[in-house]
C-alpha cells in the first residue's frame, strides 16, 4: 500500500501563505495531508481548503517529528527558516524555503522551473526561491541566454508594495487618507522610493545585490555583468521591470520575439503600442514580456519591459511549481 504523501505549509495566514493555499486549490496536486502551520498567534484559527476546515497549527520544534511531512514550504521570513528548515531536514522532509536565508549558499539549488529545474539534485533537503523581482526576470532572460549568450544585464525595478508584505500594503492605503508611513522610511503613495531594504556600503541596497547575485547563479554565469536599481512605487500589486540586454551574438528582433513565444512560462506582447500593465498581470503566474526592442547604442544589445505578479509567480506559485516537478518526478 502506497504511504500517503503529507505536506506542510509553513507560514499559513501571511500575505503569501494565503496565496499559496488558493494556488493550492487550484493545482490539486497528488498529497494525501495537508498541514497549515503559523505562529502562536495564529493558532487554531480554521481556514477553508477544498471543501474542508483545517486548523492552523502552532509551528513547535518537535513537531516535524511528530508528522514526519515529505514536503514543506516556508513563507515565513528567514530567520524562521533558518531555525525550522533544519529540524525538517533532519525527520526526511524536503524543504522550499521562500526566503532569502538559503539562497546563496553554494550547496543550495536556487530555483526557478522553467529555467534551472535540472539543478535540483535528486534528493534535495532545501531548495531556494529566488527574490522575486529576479524570478520574472530569469524567467525571460534564460532561452535568450541560450541563443545568444548574454554579456551584460541592467536591471531597473518598479515594485509593487504587496512585495512588503501587508504592512506594505497597509502604507500605501493609509498614504491616500494622509497617514504615515509605517514601514516605508516615506510616504508610498504619490511617492517613487530607489531604496528596497538597506543600503549597504557600497552604495547598493540589499534587493539590488539580490538581483545581481541570484542571476549569476540561476543562470550559472558567475562572471556575468549585472547591476540594477530598484524602486518601490505606489502600486499595490505586480513588478514591473525595465531590462537592458547586451548579447555576445548578433540576432535579428523577429527572432527575438519568437524566442521568448515559444518559450515556457512567457506571455508575450509583439505589437507596437501593446504592453502588460499590472492590472492586467495581477492574478496570473505566467511573465508578460512587452516593449522588446532594439538598443541601438550597443552593437547587439535589446531592452524589454518584463511585468508579475510578484505574490503569486515571484513567491507562492514559484514555490508550488517546484513542489509540482518534485512530485512528478516521484512518480517517476
Amino acid at each position: 500500500m502506497k504511504r500517503p504523501i503529507k505536506f506542510a505549509l509553513i507560514g499559513a495566514t501571511g500575505l503569501v501563505g494565503r496565496t499559496a493555499i488558493r494556488i493550492l486549490e487550484e493545482k490539486k496536486l497528488p498529497i494525501d495531508e495537508y498541514y497549515f502551520l503559523a505562529s502562536s498567534r495564529s493558532k487554531d484559527k480554521k481556514i477553508e481548503f477544498r471543501n474542508q476546515t483545517y486548523r492552523i497549527e502552532e509551528l513547535t520544534e518537535d513537531l516535524f517529528q511528530k508528522r514526519h511531512f515529505d514536503y514543506a514550504i516556508f513563507s515565513a521570513g528567514a530567520e524562521i527558516a533558518k531555525h525550522f528548515a533544519p529540524l525538517a531536514v533532519e525527520n526526511g522532509t524536503i524543504v522550499i524555503d521562500n526566503s532569502n536565508a538559503f539562497r546563496m549558499q553554494e550547496d543550495i539549488p536556487l530555483i526557478v522551473p522553467e529555467v534551472n529545474m535540472d539543478c535540483v539534485p535528486s534528493h534535495p533537503t532545501v531548495i531556494a526561491n529566488p527574490n522575486c523581482s529576479t524570478i520574472q526576470a530569469v524567467v525571460a532572460l534564460k532561452p535568450l541566454d541560450e541563443r545568444y549568450h548574454i554579456k551584460r544585464i541592467v536591471y531597473s525595478t518598479y515594485q509593487a508594495v504587496s512585495g512588503a508584505g501587508k504592512k506594505g500594503l497597509d502604507d500605501l492605503e493609509n498614504g491616500i487618507k494622509g497617514m504615515p508611513p509605517q514601514k516605508f522610511p516615506h510616504p508610498i503613495f504619490n511617492n517613487c522610493l530607489p531604496h528596497i531594504d538597506d543600503f549597504l556600503d557600497n552604495g547598493y541596497t540589499k534587493e539590488e545585490q539580490k538581483m545581481i547575485q541570484e542571476t549569476r547563479k540561476i543562470l550559472q554565469k558567475r562572471e556575468l555583468a549585472v547591476t540594477a536599481t530598484t524602486v518601490r512605487v505606489p502600486v499595490f500589486n505586480c513588478h514591473c521591470e525595465a531590462v537592458n540586454v547586451e548579447f555576445y551574438d548578433s540576432f535579428a528582433l523577429a527572432d527575438v520575439i519568437q524566442t521568448l513565444q515559444q518559450a515556457s512560462g512567457i506571455r508575450v506582447f509583439s505589437e507596437n503600442g501593446q504592453y502588460p500593465i499590472p492590472t492586467l498581470v495581477s492574478g496570473q503566474d505566467d511573465v508578460f514580456v512587452g516593449r522588446i526592442r532594439r538598443d541601438f547604442s550597443l552593437k547587439s544589445g535589446i531592452n524589454m519591459w518584463i511585468v508579475a505578479d510578484n505574490v503569486r509567480k515571484g513567491a507562492a506559485t514559484n514555490a508550488i511549481q517546484i513542489l509540482e516537478k518534485l512530485l512528478e518526478r516521484q512518480e517517476k
